[in-house]
């Protein structure tokens, strides 16, 4: 029972001594006087009876009712009800404060002021919160003095203050205070819940829903709100219902409904508030910034900016707010329906309020469901001591994230909630049953709204039933005051009360209430129930489940691979485990497996187990957070303890000691949730044992029990406890604290193992104490115990930063004992036990400290582990190691098909490996750390020559946490390594390579380059011996080099003198060298009289010759007809060009080849002037011509300021005397006329056509704008304008880019060129009249430098004309390069690769260049097919100058696009011209500065470009050209080392004997390289070349028609770069073995190709290789000599002609369409289109026109068709096919000795061919009878075998040369002589 109310005060009106203009209120009455015992008075109630301020007022107002709320010391709740009256103050007491007579007597003399009225208040103080029936006391207490009842006040209020009432149960009142009135009082059934009345429902009238859920979770979230309303009533309604939503939670902060003015600076205060203000002070409270704001009157709710309010989570907040709808506006649901029901309507206000706060009590529900699953019990006796283990609670529901519910877990009002509500057993309330049985209720209806509704409805009826427990049967009966009785004029003031009558009531009350027996209340006490566990009810994603499913299924099977020591299969599973941990049942399958594998808390592990669990542990726990809500961390702390491994006999490692990198170890609340965890399950042990010993025998037979949780086992407890005996009481006490005692000890042990690090003496730690970022630790899954080593791995900033000290065990000391204290306290442990812990913790530490130094110590020395195995690379025959393998990690770069990237698959990068340094690569091999691909073996190498650039670089480790340190090496093959080398490489080993590498990369002199190096071990001297018989060749060439030294008059140390070896001696000596050759070089056969040796060549020079012939360019001037050895011939007299040996000797131009064409006319000592005029004396030489219009291409250096261009500017300008200049001037004039004179339309050209277009001005692209095209037309001379339409050319326009292209050719060029006016507007320019074109053309162009032609006026008496362009400098391409080298193999990733690589692509304007050399090669064809012959005169004539000119001649002449042709102009134009190979490549230390420039690798990007334009029209691959790029870098072969013919003579590099090799596998010539694997493999030859008749190429030159070169962005990992191919070749054998072996693992036919890592034309060759592969390996299966791929391919080519043929003639020949037909853009895409009538079909064509076997003729080469192709399907070897054979002499090309060959004479095939000898199956070379013309004797010419008759030489003429023959005897030679006639007269 509770007394009603506890006091009564009367308040009224006092003046404020100080004179301010306001009062203040004070105590007239009160009553009892003496304070009640349990209940003190409060202090301060005269400042809320008037809130507002103590005022007096000019008028009566009406009273007024309200209830403030004091909150004491003690926290308890005083509702003061305060009646508020006005009486009339008189005047003297409201004069009082005018304090002096003078100023009274002047106050009375004034009118009287009006009638002032003071407030009185009658104020009733209460623990219980009765409002209504403290508004009828007071109100009839009121009306019994204003209206004057017959009834005591003081009998009232003694009654009043005497009555009792029960506080809960239920009960039902009625009261009466002795005036004739009756009250019902019901008191709700159970207090534990709020009473609300309506007030609820007018809060949210007020508000709004929004604006209540936002006050609702501020409130929650503690923080400051502030109500504004004018009404005092509603503020305190306001407060109660905010109260009463947040129930079960209490709120513990601040609470003032009503705050009184004086007060105002409590709104300041720091703490949280619920605080309510009349709107009065509305802008005293503009201020405050942070404090949420609640207008009652206005209906709104003010939110500080800097303030964020955490709202409910989703979807919790969006189905609140739908319920709370449902409930206000129940309308809404039906406001859209046609015909709306008419019964709807709200429920009662009252009823409105229990339904809003059932929707509250729903959402709590909720939002805490489960939460007695997550409360540890740590102590039952004497007193439940219960902790709630918040980040377990926040992880099972899946709301870590959550801001609200995280801050709701951590406020004052959840502690209370748990201390209140958390015992086991207790009373239980609406909230705990709903909690308990209704949540799969709820989360059942959470879709329906109907159900949701009928809930909301049955909670609302119950809340109300508790409040109102029985319908009123009987009315109040209060008498009221009349209407208006305070407006009555005379009122008497408020009698003063008697106090002894009142006292003596309530003592009367008092002396009965102690003699009545206490009124014991029974409490209901009982189990809580716990309801279903979060696991239950928290339902996953179905999705997620079935996936991982299978996860869980990967880390179980890892688990079990890992302790059965299937070391392998764990490895390739290990990633897909770490990358399942992300999820959290992955990470709790992985502590429950790795607990099955402990036995008596150890398991034992060899290094490679432990490593791997270490692994999964670190990265199970890197995902957690330090709150560890999944309760991973609490799961692995046992593991940690029981997994090691054995270092040496007494020294074991733990787990723990690789683990401790995590944040969760620093986390106080983390060790207090475990150690709380670990106490509970003792203690519920500990009750469970006693229990079971007394259950063991009542339950014999009975199945196993449930098992009881802890809170069970606690409530059983609570509910014996009193029953209990004061011993045993005691005893289970002790118990308890024993148990917390030891748990105590136990984790300042386990503390101690994770927060020392391994390495104590480092006196620094493994991580802040503060952590900010968490993301630093968890990176990447850490192991150290590969390393063996954990301490060099800590950062140095991640000391624990202890202001104190550093000392490492101090800090964990000072971690434990805070610990300990906190947690001890808590659960009870005594003094004693707690001093003793202090006592032994340092000491516990201590001794883990000695443990780890020796476990440090022995870990140290721990080889290291895991470590792949190093691979060692194949190498090269004469490859040898420079160093051995450094263990290294190729690291990714920008690349990202390797990584993983945009193709997706395993990354292949990282990979783990060596790095070797050979005398000719760097190679890495090694596998991929990802063992899903770890059996793959990735090889990344290039040449060591190609090296361009090499950085240090340090990169973060893959495994480790440190960094570390690494190269970065570029090449120019468009290769990076990125390396970081292992922590086992010495940083001095690491500095040892790159010494080696920078001194293999840059040798001091070219001898050490590979290709010299190869496969000699000693160097040998150089010098010649005393005495030789046959003098080798090395000693020839450098007796040539002493010559041209002396001849150019340098002095150099004289040696012995040296005298040549007679003609005759060197042929001997030849014929027996050329016995073991075994290529036959192409063009031997040679017409003995264009080339002979003139009488007046020196003898001592006869040998020079020889050699000098046989080059490249010799060969090349041959074939084309150009000129002669000498002018005493009568032939040559007629030939405009001869050949001069004017520089045989180098002496007139080092850079240039010995035998010179220069035109006929002009004596070599004018040369020799003429050079002087050009830089390196590069003077105009002849270097092709044109088959049909004879004009010829002439290159040269630049011109010398004297040159032609002084010649140009002064031409007429009179001279004292003939001066030097001007005779040089003159010659050079000359020169150019003999040159033009040379041309055979020289004659008929009378007018000439000025190229006046190509002024500087013109050649710039800012003067025609960035689109300037140009179009230039290839009209042949005197066609019409049908005539263009022939197929004469490809033909690509040439177009500027417009970004690089100053010299943009100006339209009216293109329209000379095409001979149209450059104003006639016909559409494609076709000529307007032919002859026009002819007389406006010049002779000859001069194509020069503009910067060196400036000036230049055009003159009209000479037939040249001097066009200058702008051309970009070897600087420009060297900056192009490396942009485009950045471009194409990017070091580092980007976010947008794709759009990277194309902008810097853009940027490098590498395709620029391209665009500008193919364009000003286009313009030279199309000036040589008109008939005009072109000097190219660029820069030093070796770069640039060399593009073109090699350009020019492709596209013009198709021999060149043979194999046999490029190869010669490669070795004619870019090795005898002197481009300066080893300068530009920067081969040798001299060249290091210089740095690399690719102008030969450019060119072949333009052959590259030309032929994907023209893909039928080349004899040779694009993967040829890419096997040129690659090896014209590498050193591997000498052919490019250098920079002249004269360097390579002096070094005796030309000239090499073939005898000289060690083996046939060390090439020195790239090309004799080229011609065995060409021989092996069709791997340079194009299947698709049928090439047309004297087809002129014109490719199209706009950027956007260039492609990138894929040379530049393709790798193969698999083995490295495919350009060598003897190391590529061993790889296949080895994977297809490793395949049989597993035999257990399904066989498949299917291959996954990876685009950088397989060799994609192997591993899948196109349809032609793969056939004839087939055939070759039939072939060897059948056990016969496999035949060469070229015959079988020549022969499939014969047969397929003959088909198509036949087949021409059965269908009418009409409806084929031939090749030469065919228009050329359709035969530029390679495909031709073969209709028929029975349907048309697609024809790869194979037909090409020439055959292999046809020898190489001058001029138009190879276009017609050989007799001997229609047999070519015959075996060679059938008898019937060899009509004769036998043994001849055969004369070589010209200056070759004679050499005996086999000869068969095939009449069928109607050709003679010749072999090495009788058994040589490959024939060497073939005559075709149908060219021979006659057959006569010959004579013996010099060099011929001695032995034989004169009679016994014959010679055979064909039509393109004569062959010498010669057999053993004169009847053998009259025999052949009668067969080789016999057959031509049967043809």
């Amino acid at each position: 029972m509770a007394r009603l109310a506890d006091y009564f005060v009367l308040v009224g009106y006092e003046p404020d001594k100080r004179g301010s203009g306001d009062g203040q209120g004070q105590i007239l009455q009160r009553f009892p006087e003496k304070d009640w015992e349990d209940n003190p008075f409060p202090q301060g109630i005269e400042l809320f009876c008037q809130p507002s301020g103590w005022q007096l007022f000019t008028e009566r107002n009406p009273p007024t009712f309200f209830v403030a709320v004091l909150t004491d010391i003690s926290s308890e709740r005083h509702y003061c009800a305060c009646f508020t009256f006005w009486e009339a103050v008189d005047n003297a007491q409201s004069q009082s404060h005018s304090r002096n007579g003078e100023e009274e007597e002047a106050a009375a003399s004034l009118v009287q002021p009006a009638q002032l009225f003071a407030p009185k208040s009658l104020v009733l103080v209460s623990r219980l919160d009765h409002a209504e029936v403290f508004r009828n006391s007071l109100g009839l207490i009121y009306t019994i003095y204003v209206d004057g009842l017959s009834a005591s006040l003081e009998n009232v209020i003694g009654n009043l203050l005497t009555c009792t009432i029960p506080i809960t149960g239920g009960a039902q009142r009625t009261i009466s205070l002795g005036a004739g009135d009756r009250q019902v009082i019901q008191t709700p059934i159970n207090d534990s819940l709020p009473v609300s009345n309506c007030s609820v429902a007018l809060l949210f009238r007020q508000l709004g829903i929004t604006n209540v859920l936002c006050l609702f979770c501020a409130a929650l979230t503690e923080h400051k709100i502030l109500f504004l309303s004018s009404s005092y009533q509603r503020l305190t309604d306001a407060c109660r219902a905010l109260l009463a939503l947040m129930f079960p939670l209490k709120y513990s902060f601040t609470y003032v409904p009503i705050l009184p003015a004086q007060l105002l600076e409590v709104l300041s205060t720091p703490t949280p508030f619920i605080i309510g203000v009349s709107s009065v002070f509305q802008s005293e409270t503009q201020e405050l910034l942070d404090v949420v704001i609640a207008d009652l009157d206005g209906g709104t709710v003010t939110i500080p900016e800097c303030i964020h309010i955490s709202l409910l989570p989703e979807p919790l907040l969006h189905q609140t707010r739908e319920a709370l709808s449902l409930v206000l506006d129940p309308e809404l649901e039906v406001a859209d329906l046609a015909f709306p029901p008419s019964t709807i309507s709200a429920s009662s206000l009252k009823m409105q309020d229990k339904e809003i706060r059932a929707v509250f009590l729903r959402l709590f529900a909720q939002l805490l469901q489960g939460y007695r699953w997550c409360l540890h019990i740590i102590r039952i006796h004497p007193e439940p001591v219960i902790r709630f283990h918040k980040a377990a609670f926040l992880g099972q529901r899946g709301l870590v994230e959550d801001d609200f519910l995280t801050k709701v877990l951590e406020g004052m009002a959840f502690a209370g909630f748990v201390t209140e509500r958390g015992a086991p057993y207790r009373a239980v309330d609406l909230f705990d049953e709903l909690v308990a049985s209704e949540v799969k209720r709820m989360r059942a209806e959470e879709g329906s709204k109907q159900k949701i509704l009928r809930h909301i409805k049955e909670l609302a009826e119950q809340l109300y039933k508790n409040e109102n427990p029985y319908p009123a049967v009987t009315m109040h009966k209060v008498q009221k005051p009349t209407e208006g009785c305070h407006l009555r004029l005379h009122q008497r003031p408020f009698p003063r009360l008697d106090e002894g009558t009142v006292q003596w009531i309530i003592d009367q009350a008092t002396a009965k209430l102690q003699t009545a027996p206490p009124a014991v209340k029974v409490e209901k006490k009982c189990m809580v129930p716990l309801g279903p566990p979060i696991a239950a009810i928290m339902e996953r994603n179905g999705s997620a489940q079935a996936n991982s499913a299978r996860r869980l299924e990967v880390v179980r099977n890892c688990i079990s691979y890992v302790f059965e020591n299937k070391m392998l299969e764990a490895k390739k599973l290990l990633p897909a485990v770490l990358r399942a941990m992300k999820g959290r049942a992955a990470r709790h399958c992985l502590t429950q497996e790795l607990n099955l594998h402990v036995q008596q808390n150890r398991a034992m592990l060899d290094h490679q187990q432990f490593d791997f669990v270490v692994r999964m542990m670190n990265c199970c726990l890197q995902d957690c957070t330090a709150m560890d809500e999944h309760g991973i961390a609490a799961a692995l702390l046992p593991l940690v303890t029981a997994f090691c491994r054995k270092l040496s006999p007494g020294i074991t490692q733990f787990a723990y000691s690789c683990v401790q990198e995590h944040v969760v170890w620093t986390n106080t609340q983390f060790w207090e949730a475990m150690f709380y965890c670990d106490v509970q399950n003792h203690i519920r042990a500990l009750y469970l044992e006693s229990s079971e010993e007394n259950h063991l025998a009542e339950e014999g037979t009975e199945g196993p029990r449930e098992e009881k949780s802890a809170l069970e086992i606690a409530a059983e407890q609570r509910r014996l406890w009193p029953t209990m005996s004061r011993e045993k009481q005691q005893e289970l006490i002790q118990k308890e604290e024993s148990t917390v005692f030891s748990q105590a000890i136990h984790y300042a042990n386990r503390m101690s193992y994770l927060l020392l690090p391994l390495d104590t003496s480092k006196n620094r730690l493994l991580r802040s104490s503060g952590l900010g970022d968490v993301e630093s630790v968890s990176n990447s899954f850490v192991t150290n115990s590969i390393a063996g080593s954990m301490a060099d791995s800590y950062d140095t900033e991640s000391g624990f930063e202890d202001a104190e000290s550093s000392d490492v065990a101090n800090y964990v000391v000072r971690f434990i004992n805070r610990f300990v204290d906190k947690v001890c306290t808590e659960s009870g442990v005594t003094n004693e036990h707690l001093k003793g812990l202090h006592v032994m913790i340092p000491d516990i530490v201590q001794m883990h400290i000695e443990t780890l130094d020796a476990v440090h110590r022995e870990s140290k020395r721990l080889p290291p582990i895991q470590k792949p195995k190093l691979l060692r690379p194949s190498l090269l025959v004469g490859e040898e190691c420079v160093m051995e393998g450094l263990r290294v990690c190729l690291m990714p770069d920008g690349r990202e098909e390797a990584a993983g990237g945009n193709t997706g698959g395993p990354p292949l990068l990282p990979a783990e490996g060596a790095i070797f340094l050979t005398t000719y690569r760097i190679v890495f091999k090694g596998t991929p750390t990802d063992p899903l691909v770890g059996e793959q073996v990735v090889i990344r190498s290039f040449p060591i020559a190609s090296l361009t650039k090499e950085k240090r670089i340090s990169t973060q480790g893959q495994v480790e946490q440190f960094v570390q340190e690494g190269l970065q090496l570029r090449s120019c093959t468009f290769q990076l390594l990125r390396i970081a080398f292992d922590e086992e490489v010495a940083s001095e080993s690491a500095e040892v390579f790159r010494k080696h590498l920078h001194k293999l990369r840059y040798p001091q002199h070219v001898h050490g380059t590979f290709a010299f190096t190869v496969g000699q071990s000693p160097k040998q001297a150089l010098q010649p011996k005393a005495k030789e018989k046959n003098p080798s060749l090395r000693t020839l060439s450098k007796n040539l080099v002493k010559n041209a030294k002396r001849t150019i008059g340098r002095q150099y140390v004289t040696r012995k003198k040296y005298t040549p070896p007679s003609w005759e001696q060197r042929s001997g000596q030849h014929l027996q060298e050329d016995e073991d050759e075994d290529e036959i070089s192409v063009s031997e056969e040679m017409d003995r009289s264009t080339l002979t040796p003139s009488t007046t060549i020196k003898p001592s020079d006869k040998m020079t010759m020889s050699h000098l012939v046989e080059r490249a360019c010799c060969r090349d001037y041959q074939r084309m007809g150009l000129g002669t050895l000498s002018n005493s011939l009568t032939r040559s007299k007629n030939e405009p060009f001869r050949i001069s040996t004017v520089n045989r000797m180098y002496a007139i131009c080092r850079s240039y080849p010995g035998l010179l064409i220069v035109p006929q006319s002009i004596q070599d000592n004018t040369i020799q002037r003429i050079s002087r005029c050009y830089r390196q004396n590069r003077f105009p030489v002849v270097c092709w011509r044109h088959s049909r219009t004879k004009a010829v291409l002439l290159r040269s250096g630049g011109l010398h300021g004297k040159g032609v261009v002084g010649l140009f500017k002064s031409q007429n300008a009179p001279t004292a005397g003939p001066s030097q200049t001007d005779s040089t001037s003159l010659e050079q004039e000359k020169y150019l006329q003999a040159v033009i004179n040379s041309m055979p339309h020289y004659a008929d050209a009378s007018g000439r056509n000025t190229l006046s277009g190509f002024t500087s001005a013109h050649m710039s692209s800012a003067a025609l704008g960035p689109r300037a095209r140009v179009i230039s037309l290839s009209t042949p001379k005197g066609a019409s304008a049908k005539g263009r339409d022939s197929p004469r050319g490809k033909w690509g326009s040439i177009r500027a880019s417009g970004r690089m292209s100053n010299y943009v050719l100006n339209m009216e060029i293109g329209s000379r060129l095409a001979g149209k006016d450059p104003l006639s507007a016909q559409h494609n320019g076709a000529p307007s009249e032919a002859s026009f074109l002819r007389q406006h053309r010049a002779s000859l162009y001069i194509i020069g430098d503009k910067s060196q032609l400036k000036g230049v006026k055009p003159d009209p008496l000479q037939h040249w004309e001097v066009v200058p362009i702008e051309v970009f400098d070897v600087r420009q391409v060297k900056a192009s390069f490396k942009k485009l080298m950045k471009a194409c193999v990017p070091g580092h990733p980007s976010a947008d690769p794709s759009l990277r690589y194309l902008r810097a692509l853009e940027e490098s304007e590498w395709l620029s260049q391209i665009h500008k050399i193919l364009q000003i090669s286009v313009l030279m064809v199309e000036l040589l097919d008109t008939g005009s012959s072109v000097l190219v005169s660029l820069e030093d004539g070796w770069d640039i100058t060399t593009q073109v000119v090699s350009l020019v001649q492709l596209l013009s002449d198709p021999y060149y696009r043979t194999m046999e042709g490029f190869r010669l102009l490669v070795e004619k134009e870019w090795l005898s011209f002197g481009h300066r190979f080893s300068q530009r490549g920067a081969q040798t230390l001299a060249g290091q500065s210089s740095g690399f420039a690719p102008i030969f690798l450019q060119f072949l990007d333009c052959v590259h470009q030309i032929h994907l334009q023209f893909p039928m029209e080349f004899e040779f691959t694009q993967y040829y050209l890419k096997f040129l790029s690659y090896h014209y870098v590498s050193n591997r072969f000498r052919t490019f080392l250098l920079d002249s013919d004269y360097e390579r003579i002096e070094l005796g590099v030309l000239y090499e004997e073939k005898g000289e090799r060690k083996s046939q596998q060390v090439y020195k010539s790239i090309w004799d390289y080229i011609e065995r694997l060409n021989k092996k493999t069709p791997i340079f030859f194009n299947y698709m070349y049928a090439p047309e008749d004297g087809e002129v190429l014109r490719p199209y030159s706009n950027i956007s028609n260039l492609k990138v070169w894929d040379y530049y962005t393709q790798e193969t990992l698999s083995e490295g770069p495919s350009y060598d191919w003897e190391l590529v070749q061993e790889q296949p054998e080895q994977v297809e073995e490793a395949e049989r072996q597993d035999s257990s693992a399904p066989q498949t036919k299917r291959k996954i190709i990876w685009p950088c890592y397989d060799n994609r034309s192997r591993v899948e060759p196109d349809a032609i290789s793969k056939l004839l592969e087939e055939l070759h390996n039939l072939e060897v299966e059948l056990g016969q000599a496999p035949e060469r791929w070229k015959d079988m391919w020549d022969k499939v080519k014969a047969s397929q002609r003959t088909d198509t043929r036949q087949e021409a003639s059965r269908m009418g020949s009409s409806c084929l369409l031939m090749a030469s037909s065919l228009a050329p853009h359709r035969r530029s895409l390679g495909v031709y289109l073969q209709e028929s009538g029975v349907g048309s079909t697609l024809n790869l064509s194979l037909d090409s026109d020439t055959s292999s076997t046809s020898t190489p003729s001058s001029g138009k080469q190879g276009v017609r068709k050989s007799t001997g192709n229609l047999y070519s399907q015959f075996q060679m070897s059938e008898s019937e096919n060899r009509s004769y054979e036998g043994s001849l002499y055969k004369k070589g090309a010209f200056m070759k000795p004679w050499k005996p060959r086999w000869f068969v004479l095939d009449k069928t095939k109607h050709q003679l061919r010749y072999y090495d000898n009788r058994t040589d199956t490959e024939c060497k070379g073939v005559i075709d009878l149908v060219e021979v013309e006659s057959i006569t004797p010959g004579t013996p010419t010099m060099g011929a075998p001695k032995t034989v008759e004169e009679k016994a030489f014959f010679d055979l003429k064909t039509t393109k040369r004569v062959y010498n023959f010669c057999a053993q005897d004169v009847h053998l030679a009259q025999q052949w002589i009668d067969r080789i006639q016999s057959c031509l007269l049967d043809a």
